[in-house]
């Protein structure tokens, strides 16, 4: 017996974005730890205009946002993934989730570190006024 191929026709350029926001959208609304990290970059952004950051400490920023969003996002899909295909208690599965948890945590941690070195030295300046 012959298999046939059904060929999936793709989306269009427009709807892969609109699933793409959608994707974004709802993490923000279901994931906790997305919305934090959404919200301390919207503090960092702000404290960017306050202490006039300059072009590159904005470029820093803002690639670090994008890592840590962005990695957010993969941790969401992935345990999504593994919750589909593995629903019940398996410790591969666990390794699985938790290495993706551990690999956003290093980036915000990374970011922290990164913020202290751009901010810390402007909110001394500020105090020690």
């Amino acid at each position: 017996m012959i298999k046939q191929k059904f060929k999936k026709s793709k989306p269009s350029l427009l709807k892969s974005f609109h699933y793409a926001f959608q994707g974004i959208k709802v993490n923000l609304l279901t994931e906790r730890n997305l919305a934090i990290h959404v919200f301390i970059m919207l503090l960092v952004i702000i404290c960017g205009f306050i202490f006039k950051i300059s072009i590159t400490e904005w470029l820093i920023c803002i690639l670090l946002f994008g890592f840590v969003i962005t990695l957010e996002l993969m941790n969401t899909a992935i345990e999504t993934a593994i919750d589909i295909c593995k629903p019940e208690i398996n410790p591969k599965a666990k390794l699985a989730k938790d290495t993706s948890a551990g690999a956003v945590l290093v980036v915000a941690i990374v970011a922290v570190v990164v913020g202290i070195i751009i901010f810390g030295p402007k909110i001394i300046n500020v105090i020690c006024r």
